[in-house]
């Protein structure tokens, strides 16, 4: 029996042969498959950018939730009734920054809290933008009441960087409110 071979394909106004189809077929193959490798990725860096920045939140509302306990609140409170003009009459009313009192201990407590927090947004960990808006105006008050404090342990203990984050931040978010 005669079997005809078959080497091309009658399209309306050509013949395509086998090898041209199989060549086409594993074009469009790779091309799909490109694509779909092309979105698989572009969607897993969405997923991980989404997660990135649920992780940052739960970092930033689990601060602010530590920052609103009695423990923060009281701390806070300590720092803002802070009366002094210079050292001088800070160790006056206060006693020495350097020993251990509630006071230096408050004091402390709400300087390590802001500088974590500068460190988070130094290191693109936390929006600068986020920060402020949960915590406001308390990182410059808390700043600003602190400085003199802060400047006299820097130079007492020659650390020029101690709690460089809190002032990182403090300076950051004047940048923000002077754009």
């Amino acid at each position: 029996m005669f079997y005809p071979q078959i080497t091309g394909i009658y399209l309306g106004i050509m013949t395509v042969d086998i090898q041209t189809i199989s060549v086409l077929f594993t074009g469009v193959s790779i091309s799909l498959a490109a694509f779909y490798y092309i979105m698989t990725i572009r969607n897993t860096g969405k997923n991980i950018q989404t997660t990135l920045e649920t992780r940052q939140t739960d970092i930033l509302m689990r601060l602010h939730s530590l920052w609103g306990s009695d423990e923060y609140q009281k701390a806070s409170w300590t720092v803002i009734e802070l009366d002094y003009a210079n050292m001088e009459e800070f160790e006056e009313k206060y006693g020495s920054i350097y020993t251990l009192t509630k006071t230096n201990l408050d004091i402390y407590k709400v300087c390590w809290f802001f500088n974590g927090l500068g460190v988070l947004v130094h290191n693109d960990l936390a929006d600068l933008r986020v920060v402020e808006e949960l915590f406001g105006y308390m990182i410059p008050w808390m700043w600003e009441i602190l400085e003199p404090i802060i400047q006299a342990e820097r130079e007492h203990y020659g650390q020029p960087r101690s709690l460089e984050w809190f002032e990182y931040l403090y300076n950051e978010m004047r940048k923000e409110q002077w754009a």
